[in-house]
């Protein structure tokens, strides 16, 4: 980002902050800042990543804090977004599996919003996966068994095609993007907003923790706590989870990851 003093002085004159002492966080992408407005306890988030902030910023202001942290102001051709404060030290990370995966999907029916205009679609997004799997398959040398690449391939075609409810769905929410908060128990942070159904949320609360998962049984009964919870379609759950399994294992393959194409893995083995 490199200019970050600056970004973090103007805007904490635009918006009345007082920066704290606090220890900055910094994350793979952004860098959340403690401050107050007045005496409420806030953080200015900055990010190089302005579309992402673009949209982050949408779904925020649409969920206007019912399940989601709340956005105070935004400045997205700079990156920056003026928070809530949470509790960043306590995730759902916290909470033994089961009993995470339930507030998760009581978080996901609450998120459930009529989309607003501009929120890429899932057809899209289907339409995307579907068209480059194959050739990023073989560009890295057939990692994922023929049979789950076939399956992922016929699943996400007729994904593609599938009427869907055009609700606002958090398309990044994991156990480490739910936080601790003070006006909701729990609420979620970092938003990937897609317009579709919600089951297309699902397989980040499968694979995230899936050292803790056993065996099919296990994975069995962590579906049925989330989908359950939300009131959610397992079937469909089941059929994004095997296509953003295949579709995440290669990502993670083009972007040197070693531990997350074989959590996918294991995800497929445990769910087809």
């Amino acid at each position: 980002m490199g200019r970050e003093p600056e970004v973090v002085r103007r805007l904490g004159e635009k918006w009345d902050l007082v920066i704290t002492d606090e220890d900055p966080l910094f994350g793979a992408f952004a860098l959340v800042v403690p401050a107050l407005r007045g005496a409420e306890p806030c953080v200015l988030k900055l990010s190089w990543l302005r579309e992402a902030v673009a949209a982050e910023a949408v779904a925020l202001s649409t969920w206007n804090g019912n399940g989601a942290v709340r956005l105070l102001a935004s400045e997205p051709e700079s990156g920056a977004l003026l928070l809530e404060r949470l509790n960043s030290r306590i995730t759902l990370q916290s909470l033994p599996l089961l009993d995470a995966a339930r507030t998760a999907g009581g978080l996901l029916r609450s998120l459930a919003i009529i989309a607003p205009p501009g929120v890429p679609t899932l057809r899209s997004v289907a339409a995307r996966i579907g068209s480059t799997l194959p050739a990023r398959h073989q560009r890295l040398g057939n990692p994922v068994p023929g049979p789950w690449l076939d399956l992922a391939s016929e699943l996400v075609g007729a994904l593609g095609q599938r009427p869907t409810l055009g609700v606002l769905v958090h398309a990044d929410l994991h156990y480490g993007n739910v936080l601790q908060g003070e006006r909701q128990p729990w609420l979620a942070i970092d938003p990937r907003p897609v317009s579709g159904d919600p089951e297309y949320a699902v397989p980040e609360l499968l694979w995230t923790r899936i050292d803790e998962v056993r065996d099919r049984q296990g994975m069995n009964r962590l579906l049925s706590a989330v989908t359950e919870e939300a009131g959610l379609d397992a079937q469909l759950a089941r059929s994004w989870a095997t296509v953003r399994a295949v579709d995440y294992w290669l990502w993670g393959l083009e972007n040197g990851l070693t531990e997350d194409p074989l959590r996918c893995s294991r995800l497929l083995q445990l769910i087809m």
